[in-house]
């Protein structure tokens, strides 16, 4: 059993539609680091439910190695109503990404010449159940820390201190520093120079 959390449980996008969703992009690099955080002491985040936020991604990342048993086993913490609406939700997803391709999307859906669903692409296609996982978690961080996760409450997230990991964010502010510094050496007499000058690149022994 997953210990109970004082923040609001993990939610679902609402089902797609004609109007693009809300979305909630970070107001600064803390945020961004913030919902990171969440999600690494949140795993639960990643639960079945989750399915409804792109169920042809889910399709073919998760449920494609599912055993006949795992398959039950979610379809009870569904119920009936849940497993229909997962259903309702990818039948139209299908019929929607055959009839609009994006040309961003993770996978696509594509007709043969009679009408018939191809088969994705060799690279596409993950090798086994764990780099399927791997990939399904990896699309749905990307999506919850650009803010596309219109039910969850993220003011509670951004704004939560527990989340800081000083420690990233120290390494960030130090690579940040470096990058704007330029280098400078310090000749035999001890004057600071920016540049080398009579280097060789040959050491003299």
């Amino acid at each position: 059993m997953l210990p109970k959390s004082n923040l609001p449980p993990p939610t679902t996008s609402p089902p797609p539609s004609s109007s693009p969703p809300h979305t909630y992009p970070p107001s600064s690099i803390r945020a961004k680091n913030r919902r990171n955080r969440y999600l690494d002491t949140h795993p639960e985040y990643f639960s079945p439910s989750l399915e409804l936020a792109d169920p042809l991604l889910y399709d073919r990342l998760i449920r494609r190695f599912q055993t006949v048993s795992e398959r039950e086993s979610e379809g009870r913490a569904k119920g009936y109503s849940g497993i229909l609406e997962a259903d309702l939700l990818r039948s139209e997803a299908k019929l929607d990404a055959l009839a609009h391709p994006d040309p961003n999307a993770t996978f696509a859906y594509r007709r043969g010449p009679n009408g018939e669903i191809l088969a994705e692409e060799e690279g596409e296609v993950p090798r086994d159940k764990e780099e399927g996982r791997k990939r399904w978690e990896y699309e749905m961080r990307k999506r919850f820390v650009r803010g596309a996760d219109g039910d969850f409450d993220y003011k509670r997230v951004d704004e939560g201190e527990e989340f800081d990991d000083w420690g990233e964010e120290e390494r960030g502010a130090l690579e940040e520093w470096l990058e704007g510094e330029e280098p400078r050496w310090v000749d035999e007499e001890g004057k600071e120079k920016r540049e080398l000058e009579g280097e060789t690149g040959i050491q003299d022994f």
